[in-house]
């Protein structure tokens, strides 16, 4: 590994081999500019699966940096046999993050939120925005480090965001007295968010060290996201109460699911208290001679009652194509007359 230091108008210089300074730091020159030229190779004796870089993997990190430092310009080329240039530069930082995330998706509510501040050395900075889908996206980063299993400072900003939801919505009489309040994962379907911090000493905990476990950053996430917040609903009373609403409809579903839920669990394939409205039942009522066949479609049953023998085979006709589950909630799913059935 080579290193290459543009600095106070010279050009120091130090190279390393596994680590290890080959010689001491040296100045081979002058120089107008400022900065650090890194150049080095793998070695496949630490590298032990790979030595070869993917540009694409590369160019997601690049973008990735580039979206969570508004102010620098990354450029990654391949100048290998097949050549590639890729340049990243966002000056809306993690704003345009959360645009680039929903930019399939259709959002509720035009301008993501977003919310920077800093206390005892910790910078926070979340970025928001909702859609009309049902599931939701939060990423969490630490000193530019991807916490995949969240950590203290994602904690805080659920707690924050379901905390001020529901304050909002009681204070401005969208929850009623009689609702109960809105909970977690009521407030944040439909979320695109990204919440980013700076902490002098992290603490990395978990199996891959991808969590963050200090627990100051926890009440300071909470605290900086949660006063921000407030004052932006209060002053977006239609983006405000979009986000209500849209708490409101999950609550709403869930519910819903939930009794659907428990219908289904109660009702064995003994206990159906009324058969099918398309099922042609056979005469026999002994269960050791009778056959049932589920057919596709209603043509394919008018077809199988035709030829069936009545007297211990029924026929159930059931849609070709049901409900698309991947798009549905789970209470429209459950409630669904071919799931049921």
């Amino acid at each position: 590994l080579e290193v290459f230091v543009h600095r106070d108008g010279k050009i120091h210089y130090q190279k390393y081999e596994r680590g290890i300074p080959v010689a001491h730091l040296k100045v081979i020159g002058d120089t107008d500019k400022t900065g650090t030229i890194t150049r080095f190779k793998p070695d496949p004796e630490i590298f032990k699966e790979t030595t070869e870089y993917e540009f694409d993997t590369l160019a997601t990190r690049m973008r990735e940096l580039a979206f969570l430092n508004r102010n620098i310009k990354l450029t990654i080329e391949d100048k290998r046999e097949h050549k590639q240039k890729k340049e990243f530069h966002y000056e809306g930082g993690i704003k345009s993050y959360v645009e680039h995330l929903n930019r399939s998706k259709q959002p509720i509510h035009e301008e993501p939120v977003y919310v920077e501040g800093s206390k005892d050395g910790i910078q926070v900075e979340v970025a928001l925005q909702y859609n009309e889908g049902y599931t939701n996206h939060i990423y969490s980063f630490t000193n530019n480090i991807h916490t995949y299993e969240g950590g203290t400072h994602e904690v805080g900003f659920k707690t924050a965001l379901t905390r001020v939801i529901n304050d909002y919505g009681r204070k401005n009489n969208i929850l009623k007295d009689a609702d109960s309040n809105l909970t977690g994962e009521d407030v944040r379907e439909g979320l695109t968010a990204i919440v980013s911090i700076k902490h002098p000493n992290p603490q990395f905990e978990g199996q891959t060290k991808t969590k963050l476990g200090n627990s100051e950053a926890r009440t300071i996430t909470e605290s900086v996201f949660s006063e921000a917040f407030e004052k932006f609903l209060l002053e977006n009373p239609n983006v405000a109460r979009k986000i209500v609403d849209k708490g409101t409809m999950a609550a709403r579903a869930r519910v819903a699911a939930k009794k659907a839920r428990e219908l289904t669990r109660r009702k064995s394939a003994l206990e159906v208290s009324s058969l099918p409205g398309k099922l042609a039942d056979c005469s026999s009522k002994d269960p050791a001679i009778s056959e049932i066949y589920i057919v596709e479609g209603d043509s394919a049953g008018g077809s199988a009652k035709q030829g069936r023998d009545r007297h211990f085979q029924a026929i159930l006709p059931l849609k070709g194509k049901i409900i698309n589950v991947e798009k549905a909630r789970l209470d429209k799913i459950l409630s669904n007359d071919e799931v049921r059935t």
